[in-house]
């Protein structure tokens, strides 16, 4: 149950589409880590961001069971497009339903595969935006195999960087995924090639914007 102030946040910001509010049903009623989902709050912020920046084509890493994309699909300009990779094939039949019932299906490509291994072969470049939520193990490589993608000015979006602020504890975890996260800090702070900010909304959110 949400807090008064968490209520408070969900009343006031736009609700979601009937398909997006099914695709988050099934996520928690056929997954094991709903918790996983994006969630409505960060993905209006998400499309709105899209929008603003007038966004045509996306880069999405880690689809889960279709909810970003579809979200973010809702968002594009006629003639946008979405390629988007997910390594787990078993959630491909929600992810198409959830993206039947929304209209968007035309609009996005779904890859299945390993996507450090495919994307220089699959990659549709450039792209205005690109959004990594997959496994934290890997987030600083697939930040490096990303920012070549995406356009000059164009947004690199990273989710759950704060990871229950692990990132922070004294002494640090150990666990693969905070280590993961930890060396993403320590690429992004210190790389001239983008300008940066991280936000604490959920689990922590860092955008950063290609500036070369």
């Amino acid at each position: 149950m949400e807090s008064p102030l968490e209520q408070y946040v969900l009343d006031h910001t736009s609700p979601d589409e009937q398909a997006l509010t099914w695709i988050e049903h099934q996520t928690f009623v056929k997954t094991h880590y709903p918790q996983m989902l994006s969630g409505r709050v960060k993905m209006r912020l998400l499309r709105i961001i899209a929008g603003a920046c007038r966004a045509g084509r996306i880069l999405e890493i880690g689809t889960f069971t279709g909810y970003s994309a579809a979200a973010f699909a809702l968002a594009l300009p006629d003639g946008g497009h979405i390629d988007t990779y997910e390594i787990n094939d078993e959630m491909e039949t929600l992810i198409r339903e959830g993206w039947r019932r929304a209209g968007v299906e035309p609009k996005i490509t779904l890859h299945i595969g390993d996507a450090l291994k495919i994307l220089p072969r699959t990659a549709d470049v450039p792209y205005d935006m690109a959004y990594i939520d997959a496994d934290k193990r890997e987030y600083p490589a697939f930040f490096e195999a990303v920012l070549p993608l995406v356009r000059k000015g164009g947004l690199i979006v990273v989710d759950d960087t704060l990871m229950g602020g692990k990132v922070v504890e004294t002494p640090r975890p150990s666990d693969a995924q905070t280590e993961g996260l930890a060396a993403l800090g320590d690429l992004l702070r210190s790389d001239s090639r983008i300008e940066l900010v991280t936000l604490p909304l959920h689990d922590g959110l860092t955008i950063a914007r290609k500036l070369q």
